[in-house]
C-alpha cells in the first residue's frame, strides 16, 4: 500500500501564533504516524512560485494522511495558529512504481 504525504508551503507572519500550532500538531501526527521528512531547512526556488517555509510530512498510507488532516485533533491546533500563517497544503499518494534506471 502506497504511503501518504502532506506537502506544505507556508509563510509565517506571526511567529508566535506559529509556535502555539507547532505546540499542538504533534500529537495528532503521533496518533496517525506521521514523521517530518522536511521541516523547514535550507532551500532554492529553481521554478515557480515558493513559500518561505516547506514541510513534507510521511504516513504510513493515502487514508492515514488525510484521517490526520480531518481530524479533531489536527483542525484544534491549526485553529491555533489564529491567522499567523498563510499555508498551501496537499494530501498525496506516493508512488511504487518503477523508478528511472541507472544510466
Amino acid at each position: 500500500m502506497p504511503k501518504g504525504y502532506w506537502v506544505a508551503r507556508v509563510d509565517v507572519h506571526d511567529a508566535e501564533s506559529y509556535k502555539d500550532y507547532v505546540a499542538a500538531n504533534g500529537a495528532a501526527f503521533a496518533k496517525f504516524g506521521g514523521r517530518f521528512l522536511v521541516r523547514g531547512g535550507a532551500m532554492e526556488s529553481v521554478a515557480g512560485a515558493s513559500r518561505s517555509r516547506n514541510v513534507v510530512l510521511e504516513f504510513p498510507s493515502y487514508q492515514a494522511a488525510l484521517d490526520c488532516w480531518n481530524s479533531a485533533e489536527y483542525q484544534a491546533a491549526r485553529a491555533k495558529q489564529k491567522g499567523g500563517a498563510e499555508m498551501d497544503a496537499i494530501v498525496i499518494e506516493g508512488y511504487e512504481g518503477p523508478q528511472p534506471a541507472a544510466a
